[in-house]
């Protein structure tokens, strides 16, 4: 056994995941909060330009596990942080993120274009107004957040050596458009394989009502490069929360939905390409999702549960094909405007 290193915080002893061979030729990046990285990121390039100091205040929207990581962060380092919410937080990671001293305001009315997204950032733009010299992390269009990745990166070639597949989820675009433009510098052959959901108007579906929480976006996110994927899949509910399970009981990791979603496509994705080296990222751990994902009843109740998982996605040739099976599409590389014809609009 190597010897245990002391760190200053608790942040630094989780920040970077476990990795752990969930097949021949299929690895594991178990994060216990993969967005520490791009929190802690942001926020110390914030300290060393100025901007942050003792007390500041730091305003962000975000319904899911980035609020927590600036919430762990600020506690420790004593800012004061607002987060702008919507009711898709679920109660327990709301009163964690208040018992860490966190201000948490709920929107209650999507807007007419946007939905909850936009309704947030206009709730958001208003406190910035209403507090000069604050400080926003700003995690969809910082580009300090693929670049946090670095340290990610070079852990896999460090323990693994040549990837010759990553793939990934994509919500904000940090994670999958940062890893994998590291590891291309190394391995410019790499596939990079982004799941989405459909619903989700990144890889040019239309803004939809989303079962399968944590990925996919109602608005572009400046930070995702789409020339960066070879490869698009679309995770219906059922079959992402179903591989959760299958996470779960298969290997015994306890992760929420959307590592369950990278792990459907990557366990296909391996079995494929058997003489390929397969990473997969899993963003979170499972606690918030007991009385949801891992509930039986409530799959049932939601009409999300599946006896067996499907063996493969359908194949398609245009985004809007893809309609509410497990999907995917050969994306070549190609910018959003190659793909779909219209400009990327942020």
């Amino acid at each position: 056994m190597g010897i245990t290193k002391i760190t200053p915080t608790v942040v630094e002893s989780v920040m970077l995941p476990k990795l752990i061979r969930l097949d021949s030729n299929l690895y594991g990046a178990a994060f216990f909060l993969m967005k520490l990285l791009p929190a802690r990121f942001i926020l110390d390039r914030a300290r060393d330009a100025g901007l942050l100091h003792e007390g500041s205040v730091i305003i962000e929207t975000t319904s899911g596990t980035f609020g927590l990581a600036l919430a762990m962060l600020c506690n420790l380092r004593n800012y004061k942080l607002f987060i702008v919410s919507d009711p898709a937080i679920d109660p327990p990671l709301q009163r964690r993120l208040e018992d860490l001293g966190a201000t948490v305001e709920i929107v209650r009315e999507p807007s007419p274009t946007g939905g909850f997204q936009q309704a947030r950032l206009d709730r958001m733009n208003e406190l910035r107004a209403a507090h000069p010299g604050h400080f926003w992390p700003a995690q969809y269009s910082n580009s300090h957040n693929p670049g946090s990745y670095a340290p990610f990166a070079e852990l896999l070639t460090e323990a693994i050596g040549k990837i010759d597949c990553l793939v990934g989820t994509v919500g904000s675009g940090g994670s999958v458009c940062g890893t994998g433009s590291y590891l291309r510098l190394l391995f410019p052959q790499l596939k990079v394989v982004g799941v989405d959901t459909h619903g989700s108007v990144i890889f040019g579906q239309p803004d939809q009502k989303r079962m399968l929480r944590g990925l996919g976006n109602s608005l572009m996110p400046a930070n995702v490069d789409h020339s960066v994927f070879d490869e698009i899949h679309w995770v219906d509910a059922a079959s992402g929360l179903s591989a959760t399970r299958a996470l779960h009981r298969q290997h015994a990791l306890y992760m929420g939905p959307t590592s369950g979603a990278a792990y459907l496509v990557a366990r296909w994705w391996a079995k494929r390409n058997p003489d390929a080296t397969v990473v997969v990222v899993l963003p979170d751990e499972g606690y918030r999702y007991q009385d949801t994902v891992y509930d039986d009843q409530w799959l049932q109740e939601q009409n999300l549960w599946l006896a067996d998982l499907p063996e493969a996605p359908v194949v398609v040739k245009h985004p809007l094909e893809a309609e509410t099976e497990w999907s995917c599409i050969d994306w070549n590389r190609h910018t959003y405007e190659q793909m779909m014809g219209v400009p990327f609009q942020v």
